[in-house]
């Protein structure tokens, strides 16, 4: 009989799997809202320009370097709860966060430009201060499932098709909320909009409570030491670590190519294609793949190194991307043929990421002995949120240099020049970050798969030693 500390904090079923997916599922049915309808609500209802947008953005951001590693710090502070560290967060958080989510889409009669800025700042700024406060515990929670590397590799999988399943139902919102105006132009229902992100938001509540229901907290943690100096001290550890830096990084950027895909395809099936019903479907094609691989994806990452799989995937999409580019199709089919080949490539990241997330917070556990789990997620999870930002600004720079100032793309505006810079922004932007998460990946990260099962061994010691001391092996 195996009597390992890794062997006796290990054993996930079908539930717990499901469970963990439930998580992400929750937070992609709110975020998604951001990543595939926010941008062009924030243009085509509110009125919002596209610099004030960016700005907007920014600022958010500078404000989640604050928030994001101080509320890692208060949850590795906290108690253990008895119904455990980070489950505990999901029920507590559930509703606040689908309330936040739906007030962002809330238009308020009558208010002035300057005045539906100030709404958005408000509302956008709440909502991300308490979507931290749930998924920096949820993304923690992993490390407190199993501590077996191979299990918190189907967890990493699991999550992602919670995470896709999630962001469907925003797909399909920003694709269905469109009316035809005597004109015959298509313009943004406010009605269609509200509607679906109130119930939207309603299924995401459901869904964190059956993560935290679900899910079993098998490792044994204790809060982090609350010495003066000890966060500043947590984050120079971060910061001078190789893997997690370097998957940090790759993490913002493919978020970053996924997320600017996500908004500027709205505007490119709109005066490109004149397909707005059709703007779901590059998106589609980048997940549809999910479906196929996320069966193999994890035995893939085991048996040939899950860095291997993601950086090779990210040079199949991003070469894919380049192909789109060279052949500058008018094709809509075409297009989203050549998006489905690229999806391919980029499955295996977005499958897999959080298991590379994982291995490089092992690393810090083994080789600095570090045990701050939430507070090295939280650096995680703002990094990503950066990614968000780029894709932001990435998305208003590409709308203003075709001439989008007015939250129209004016007749006049309408050239062959115009729509083939539309074309090339949509393809060759996600080409160039794809490319440089391969390079990140496979020239940077070093947790290949001989190191990770170097890892392995080292952290059961690690393990042994420290229960040990706390009396609890």
């Amino acid at each position: 009989m195996d009597t390992s500390y890794i062997s006796r904090t290990s054993g996930i079923g079908a539930k717990d799997k499901i469970g963990y997916a439930m998580g992400d599922l929750a937070s992609l049915l709110v975020f998604g809202l951001v990543q595939s309808v926010l941008q062009k609500y924030y243009t085509d209802v509110l009125g919002i320009g596209v610099v004030s947008i960016m700005v907007m953005f920014i600022v958010a951001r500078i404000w989640d370097a604050v928030n994001d590693p101080l509320w890692g710090r208060i949850i590795d502070g906290a108690r253990v709860w008895p119904d455990g560290r980070y489950r505990h967060w999901l029920k507590i958080f559930a509703v606040p966060v689908a309330i936040s989510a739906i007030l962002m889409f809330v238009k308020i009669p009558g208010l002035s430009q300057k005045g539906y800025l100030v709404y958005a700042y408000v509302t956008y700024i709440l909502f991300g201060m308490l979507y931290t406060c749930i998924n920096i515990p949820y993304g923690s929670l992993a490390q407190v499932i199993t501590s077996d590397e191979k299990e918190r590799t189907s967890l990493s999988v699991f999550r992602s098709i919670g995470s896709t399943f999630g962001a469907m139902p925003a797909m399909l919102l920003i694709s269905l909320c469109y009316v035809k105006l005597a004109d015959g132009r298509s313009v943004m229902s406010y009605g269609k909009i509200l509607t679906g992100v109130i119930v939207i938001a309603a299924f995401s509540v459901a869904a964190y409570l059956l993560s935290y229901a679900w899910t079993r907290e098998r490792v044994v943690t204790r809060p982090a030491p609350k010495a003066r100096g000890q966060a500043v001290k947590v984050l120079k550890i971060l910061f001078k670590s190789r893997p997690f830096m370097a998957v940090c990084v790759a993490s913002m950027l493919f978020l970053a190519a996924q997320m600017f895909s996500q908004s500027y395809y709205t505007y490119l099936f709109n005066y490109y294609f004149n397909a707005p019903g059709l703007s779901m479907m590059p998106t589609v094609c980048q997940y549809l793949p999910v479906a196929v691989i996320m069966f193999f994806a994890g035995r893939m990452g085991n048996r040939f190194g899950r860095r291997d799989v993601c950086a090779y995937g990210m040079l199949l999409a991003g070469a894919f991307n380049l192909v789109l580019f060279l052949m500058g199709t008018k094709n809509v089919w075409l297009y989203l043929l050549v998006c489905l080949m690229s999806g391919i490539g980029g499955a295996f990241m977005f499958l897999l990421v959080w298991a590379l997330a994982n291995d490089a917070i092992d690393y810090n556990e083994v080789t600095y002995g570090l045990h701050d789990e939430a507070t090295s997620y939280a650096t995680y999870t703002f990094m990503r949120k950066l990614g968000q930002t780029v894709a932001a600004v990435l998305v208003n720079m590409a709308l203003l240099r075709i001439g989008y100032t007015d939250n129209v793309l004016n007749a006049a505006n309408i050239t062959d020049s115009t729509l083939r810079s539309m074309y090339a922004d949509s393809v060759l932007i996600p080409a160039v970050l794809y490319l440089l998460v391969f390079a990140l990946l496979r020239f940077v990260y070093p947790l290949g798969k001989k190191r990770v099962a170097e890892l392995q061994l080292q952290k059961e010691e690690a393990l042994r030693r420290l229960h040990e001391e706390q009396g609890t092996a």
